[in-house]
């Protein structure tokens, strides 16, 4: 049975997608479907862990060494956004995982890898820019790479959407929290 949707065959019948799913086993979950580049969307995913990596580190180290008078909250906020760019990191393994690649963790060139950069700020102020810049980074690279996946990979695609609501939330923080120590922030042309 196979449906139209439009000019395009919907569903294939099944004793089709039985055949299939017995074939290339080792594939793991790539099947002839995937319309993406494999080789190419874990090189792109590659670069996804090592950024999510530097900012787990950077949101740690901010987390631990701000100091002053009102830097408890950021303090929290640096500790909950580490933790929750550790969880994307690890997504975004197990995605290239997924994909028959082995996830990079090697120290060895992470900042290269990297979209965004680590840097640690002189004082509370310095690390709440650095961390909204990286955050700002983040979105933009993570925008773009939705727009590559498109339908091809659209498990991949859904991932970084995930990923890139939280982003923008710690953007958002971000933001809050120089308004909070700044007034209204006048960041340097990037």
């Amino acid at each position: 049975m196979n449906d139209q949707v439009g000019d395009k065959p919907f569903l294939s019948d099944v004793q089709t997608l039985r055949a299939r799913a017995r074939e290339h086993l080792e594939d793991g979950a790539l099947t002839p479907a995937y319309g993406g580049d494999v080789k190419k969307t874990i090189e792109i995913l590659q670069t996804v862990l090592a950024t999510e990596l530097v900012c787990v580190l950077r949101y740690t180290l901010h987390s631990i060494i701000a100091s002053g008078i009102s830097s408890q909250g950021p303090k929290a906020e640096f500790a909950e956004h580490a933790k929750e760019e550790h969880a994307h990191a690890l997504a975004v393994a197990e995605r290239i995982t997924q994909l028959g690649g082995t996830p990079n963790f090697s120290p060895e060139g992470l900042a290269s890898r990297s979209a965004s950069q680590y840097v640690e700020g002189e004082n509370l102020v310095d690390m709440i820019k650095e961390n909204l810049i990286a955050e700002r980074i983040a979105v933009e690279h993570y925008r773009e790479l939705i727009r590559y996946f498109g339908d091809d990979d659209p498990t991949t695609r859904v991932m970084l959407e995930g990923i890139l609501t939280v982003e923008e939330e710690h953007a958002d923080d971000m933001h809050d929290l120089l308004v909070a120590h700044e007034g209204t922030p006048m960041l340097e042309d990037a």
